[in-house]
C-alpha cells in the first residue's frame, strides 16, 4: 500500500471520528451556556462556562435517583448474565451431547427475535411474579433478553481454550464444576469485558421495556427520567436538558474506558482459535 492510500485512509478515519464527535461537542457547548444564550448567536464554539446548569439539572431532573436505579439494574443483570451464560456456554462447548446442541441452536435462533415482540406475554408473566415496578424484575428482563448473545460469545471463547487445562485438574481430583470455576472462569475476563460493554450499555439505556415494567416514578431508570424531564421543557431550556444529558452519559463513558481494552479480544478470540 503506497503512502497516498495510507494518507487517504487516515483522512477518512479522522473524518468519521470528527462526525461522531460533533453531537457530543454540541451537547457540551449547550450544557455550558447561560439560560439567556441562543446557540447560533455569537461564537457558537465558545460556551459561557455556566456550570450552574449541572447543579440545577441534577436537582430538577431527579437524575441521581434514576442513575442509582440504573446502576442496580445493570449490575444485577450483568451478574446474572456472566454467571449463567458462562456456565451454559461451558457445558455446551465441552459436552457434545445432542440435547446441548439443540438447546444452543434454540438460543441462537432467539437472537433473531426482537425483544419488543415478547413484551405482552412478558408483562403478564411479570404481573404473576409481582415484579412490576421492581428493580430486580427489570434486571431479570434485561438479563433474559441478553442470554442468547452472551452465551454465544462465551461459547466461542471457551472453545478457543485448550481442553487439557480442565483434564489435568480432573486427573488431580477436581470435579468438572470446580475445574470450571477455578481454571476456566478466571480466563474468561476478555469475553466478560465484551459482554459488559455490549449488554451493559443496552441495559443502562433500556427504554422500550422500562416504560412498561417501571411505571412508578421512583423506579425510573436514566432514559425514563430524561424523557420525563425533557417533556417538561419541550425544548424551551436547552442548557438544562443538555447538562442533564451530559451527567447521564458520564458513567457510560467511564465504563467503556475501563473495559475497552478487552472488547475486541473477547469478541474475536474464538473466531481466531476456534
Amino acid at each position: 500500500m503506497n503512502t497516498f492510500k495510507k494518507m487517504l485512509i487516515y483522512l477518512c478515519v479522522a473524518a468519521i471520528c470528527l462526525l461522531c464527535l460533533i453531537p457530543f461537542v454540541i451537547l457540551i457547548i449547550l450544557s455550558l451556556n447561560t439560560p439567556q444564550r441562543v446557540f447560533y448567536e455569537g461564537n457558537m464554539f465558545l460556551p459561557d462556562f455556566y456550570f450552574q446548569n449541572f447543579a440545577e439539572g441534577w436537582v430538577k431532573s431527579n437524575i441521581g435517583t434514576a442513575m442509582i436505579n440504573s446502576m442496580i439494574i445493570t449490575a444485577l443483570a450483568i451478574t446474572i448474565i456472566i454467571i449463567f451464560c458462562s456456565m451454559a456456554a461451558y457445558t455446551i462447548a465441552r459436552f457434545k451431547y445432542k440435547f446441548n446442541t439443540l438447546i444452543f441452536a434454540i438460543m441462537i435462533s432467539c437472537m433473531m427475535i426482537p425483544g419488543i415482540i415478547n413484551t405482552v406475554p412478558l408483562y403478564t408473566l411479570m404481573i404473576d411474579l409481582h415484579a412490576i415496578n421492581t428493580l430486580w424484575g427489570m434486571a431479570l428482563v434485561c438479563a433474559t433478553l441478553a442470554l442468547p448473545q452472551s452465551t454465544f460469545i462465551f461459547h466461542g471463547f471457551i472453545k478457543s481454550l485448550p481442553r487439557e487445562l480442565e483434564e489435568s485438574a480432573i486427573i488431580d481430583g477436581c470435579s468438572w464444576f470446580k475445574s470450571f470455576w477455578k481454571i476456566v472462569f478466571p480466563l474468561l475476563k476478555p469475553a466478560s469485558a465484551s459482554i459488559i460493554i455490549l449488554n451493559g450499555f443496552g441495559i443502562w439505556n433500556n427504554y422500550a421495556q422500562a416504560v412498561f415494567f417501571l411505571q412508578d416514578s421512583k423506579k425510573h431508570n436514566v432514559p425514563q427520567a430524561l424523557s420525563v424531564y425533557f417533556q417538561q421543557f419541550a425544548g424551551a431550556k436547552w442548557n438544562l436538558m443538555a447538562a442533564t444529558a451530559v451527567i447521564a452519559i458520564v458513567p457510560v463513558i467511564a465504563a467503556f474506558l475501563l473495559f475497552q481494552k478487552n472488547l475486541i479480544r473477547g469478541l474475536t478470540e474464538g473466531a481466531l482459535k476456534g
